[in-house]
């Protein structure tokens, strides 16, 4: 069992503002530029970046906590699904996301802990700075 992927990140938005920006299909693709197709519904499926990874919703508290089934489309098929769990709480200037992300498997571990701040934070900070620019 590879330990679980663990990261905080602050924003300059609310914590409304960064669970639409998961939780809206367009909100989502504008933030990390790649298509993505989500349910706002417990049990409903959801994908990110044409497909590339995708799930289920496992638990949903709107504006405060995602809990989600988690796979690569490149993972092995008798890889179990891994689990995201993300928090969305008010802070000094802004918001934070805290996330949880456990059972990756091992070959891809590094990849997805990279990733998390690559394809996310990177890109969500740059989607509140264009945002703020253009508002």
């Amino acid at each position: 069992m590879t330990p679980a992927i663990e990261q905080s990140v602050t924003f300059k938005g609310t914590p409304a503002e960064l669970y639409e920006l998961f939780m809206d299909s367009a909100k989502h693709a504008a933030a990390t530029g790649a298509p993505a197709k989500v349910s706002r519904k417990v049990g409903g499926k959801w994908s990110a970046f044409g497909g590339m990874i995708l799930g289920k919703n496992l638990a949903l508290i709107p504006n405060r906590l995602i809990v989600q089934s988690w796979r690569s489309s490149a993972w092995k098929a008798g890889d179990p699904d891994s689990v995201l769990v993300v928090r969305f709480e008010k802070a000094r200037g802004g918001a934070t996301v805290y996330l949880s992300h456990v059972g990756v498997p091992p070959y891809d571990h590094k990849g997805v802990t990279e990733g998390w701040k690559q394809y996310y934070w990177g890109m969500w900070k740059e989607y509140f700075k264009t945002r703020k620019r253009k508002g």
